[in-house]
């Protein structure tokens, strides 16, 4: 069984899924942290929704990719977390 970043190499070589994978590498990005922070932190999706002041299924929706965040909601998450919110571009 391949490995994700396996699959992710093998798809790549395609040019039009390489692309698109491109596009989107900035939302996969956001919600890779987010998943990161939460596990980093040991809590519940719901613990840290509360943490955050959010609904949970708000926080589920910015988790799957089906809503994209604000920076005022990226700032709100990164306080619950008791991160610091880092935008750049490289």
């Amino acid at each position: 069984m391949l490995s994700f970043k396996e699959y992710l190499d093998e798809q790549t070589k395609d040019p039009a899924f390489a692309e698109e994978w491109e596009r989107l590498e900035p939302e996969y990005a956001v919600i890779r942290a987010i998943l990161d922070a939460q596990e980093e932190l040991g809590i519940t999706q719901s613990e840290l929704a509360e943490r955050c002041g959010m609904k949970q299924s708000a926080l589920s929706r910015l988790q799957t990719g089906k809503s994209s965040p604000t920076l005022k909601t990226l700032q709100q998450l990164a306080d619950g977390m008791g991160k610091k919110l880092v935008v750049q571009f490289v």
